[in-house]
């Protein structure tokens, strides 16, 4: 009886460590709550990847995403890709991303996106990716991009979004079309 109890312990833990999200842990910095922060593998020889993630601005001022750093590329920038008179544009945001208090922001696909240029090496799926992101006031933020497989829509919880994004908050911008 005992090694029949302890066998179905065994496989409800087993189940429980499959079951589990393959995420990064929730990140607090200030006011805001940094999540599901995850990467494409790149393929061997490619100089450039994209950034994604979550912010809330839990505080009731504002704050901006300046920028960052990765050892792993040489330059680091906040993007923007929208429709522009029906071609598909990438402009980097020189003044950032303004998250607005009580705001969410989703840096994805097809939208707001970071961007890691002048790889050193290529992005594997399965790795944790550490970068530092720079905020104008909750400052330097440590956290590891998930590398998800090269044409992943969204980071592993299958949580990903499609590039709908809100894009009220970049300054000057009037919205995105599809």
């Amino acid at each position: 009886m005992k090694q029949a109890v302890r066998t179905l312990a065994y496989a409800i833990s087993f189940v429980a460590l499959l079951a589990a999200p393959a995420t990064a842990q929730d990140i607090k910095a200030g006011d805001l709550v940094i999540t599901k922060a995850w990467s494409r593998a790149t393929p061997g020889g490619a100089k450039v990847a994209g950034g994604y993630l979550t912010i809330e601005n839990k505080g009731a001022a504002a704050d901006r995403l300046i920028g960052g750093s990765a050892d792993v590329a040489g330059k680091f920038e906040v993007h923007e890709m929208a429709m522009n008179n029906g071609v598909m544009t990438m402009r980097h945001l020189e003044k950032g991303l303004v998250i607005e208090p009580g705001k969410t922001i989703r840096l994805a696909p097809g939208g707001y996106h970071l961007m890691l240029m002048d790889l050193k090496s290529p992005l594997k799926q399965g790795d944790k990716l550490p970068v530092t992101l720079e905020f104008e006031k909750a400052g330097e933020v440590k956290l590891a991009f998930d590398v998800q497989g090269v044409g992943a829509k969204g980071p592993a919880t299958g949580e990903g979004h499609s590039g709908d994004h809100d894009m009220k908050h970049a300054p000057g911008h009037s919205g995105m079309k599809k």
